[in-house]
């Protein structure tokens, strides 16, 4: 007998789930399906939201042969031979065949070009199937003549209807008494993949057998003795969810900054991925709003090193909470970037010669360190002399971000420079 997720699968875009601003009335996919024609494009969306399944329903609608591949067991010679059969196979002015390649990222940059010609001449029209970021990992002259559309996770009111569409409609489960009590842990443990919540809910059932199957959280939480989260070290949920939490301490929300830290926790990050971020976060965002900031995120990643999980969690979540709630400045970071941009324009100025060691008698009678100012021989220990290069002495790269921290750096460059800091 076929999984349930199979059984299920719909066959026309009126019974697809999900995905209403492609397929719904109106969107653009439906628009092309419609009109008969379609061009190459790539399905982009975490796993279980219907990828493999829209493609059979656009290849069963144009009526137009539908070749396979996997990227994680086809090579090269699979994908000329497919291109191939599909050059025999239509017919004048027909709709070119549908190439359906799931998990294309895995194709290597030899298997990717092979397609290229096919995709270009319209020998075949393309449809690639990916969790990861195309930008990334489909090469630029591929990923240049096709679309990505971007697939979302199901909704907690369309995995609702699925389950519910599963018990009175199919073909085995009708015949059942399931009573739907609870769906909190199946929405929780299927995290928006339509598959894995059909499987689950196969695997519930089959385990309570004949009689009368109530689904209850108890239940499918005694079933299922793993971690729910959908957290993968090394796809793309994990760099969306450390954005999250850079961009809450840059935020200065302490709720969020923890929430995202726990999620990275519970998924099983690496501590020191996490405490190298808290590093960065420090000096690029808080920087000298708050210079403890740096020291205390220094601190972290040093007792993140001696004792490990579970304790290392304190010393993050300390050090993440300082950082969310410090005041912030970035004007360290845009500083150093204007002066790299401008090192790069305007190449190896000279250093002027009051700046210049001199530490033999040649360099000396040269003019080398002839003129320097030594600051602490003045009073407030400044004194007013050049220190860029001749053409640069004008310029400006750092500029104060006005938190009370960095207003004192301020009002003190004020005072020694005057009009040069208040331009």
């Amino acid at each position: 007998m076929e999984p349930l997720a199979e059984r299920m699968r719909p066959h026309t875009l009126d019974e697809y789930v999900g995905q209403s601003h492609l397929v719904g009335k109106g969107a653009v996919l439906r628009n092309m399906i419609d009109a008969g024609r379609i061009s190459s494009f790539i399905l982009w969306g975490p796993p279980g939201v219907g990828k493999t399944t829209l493609a059979q329903i656009i290849a069963n609608k144009l009526e137009t042969p539908f070749y396979t591949l996997s990227a994680v067991t086809s090579g090269v010679k699979d994908v000329r031979d497919v291109i191939e059969r599909a050059k025999s196979g239509r017919f004048f002015n027909s709709a070119s065949p549908i190439l359906f390649i799931d998990e294309i990222h895995r194709f290597s940059k030899s298997q990717q070009d092979s397609l290229l010609g096919a995709v270009e001449k319209g020998i075949v029209t393309l449809i690639g199937a990916t969790t990861e970021n195309p930008s990334f990992e489909v090469i630029r002259p591929l990923l240049s003549r096709c679309q990505v559309y971007v697939l979302k996770s199901l909704e907690k009111e369309e995995l609702q209807a699925l389950i519910q569409h599963a018990i009175t409609h199919d073909v085995y489960l009708k015949e059942k008494n399931i009573t739907l009590t609870e769906t909190e842990a199946l929405m929780h443990f299927s995290g928006g993949d339509a598959r894995k919540l059909l499987n689950i809910l196969e695997l519930i059932i089959e385990a309570v057998g004949e009689g009368q199957i109530e689904i209850t959280n108890k239940a499918v939480e005694e079933r299922l003795q793993q971690n729910p989260l959908a957290y993968d070290k090394d796809g793309e949920m994990h760099y969306d969810i450390i954005s999250a939490f850079i961009k809450s301490i840059r935020g200065s929300d302490p709720d969020a900054t923890l929430y995202w830290m726990a999620r990275m926790i519970e998924g099983g990050e690496d501590p020191q991925f996490i405490a190298r971020r808290l590093v960065i976060s420090a000096a690029e965002d808080i920087g000298l709003a708050n210079p403890n900031a740096l020291l205390l995120a220094n601190a972290a990643f040093d007792t993140v090193m001696k004792i490990g999980w579970p304790e290392a969690r304190i010393a993050l979540a300390e050090a993440a909470v300082y950082l969310a709630v410090s005041p912030k400045s970035n004007s360290a970071y845009l500083g150093i970037d204007a002066a790299l941009a401008e090192v790069k324009q305007s190449g190896n100025q000279p250093v002027p010669l009051h700046l210049r060691n001199a530490p033999t008698k040649l360099m000396a009678s040269l003019g080398y360190n002839d003129g320097y100012k030594y600051p602490h021989d003045f009073p407030a220990h400044f004194t007013e002399q050049q220190y860029l290069p001749d053409e640069l002495k004008e310029k400006r790269f750092w500029h104060a971000q006005h938190s009370p921290q960095e207003e004192r750096h301020y009002q003190w460059m004020v005072q020694c420079w005057g009009k040069r800091f208040k331009k």
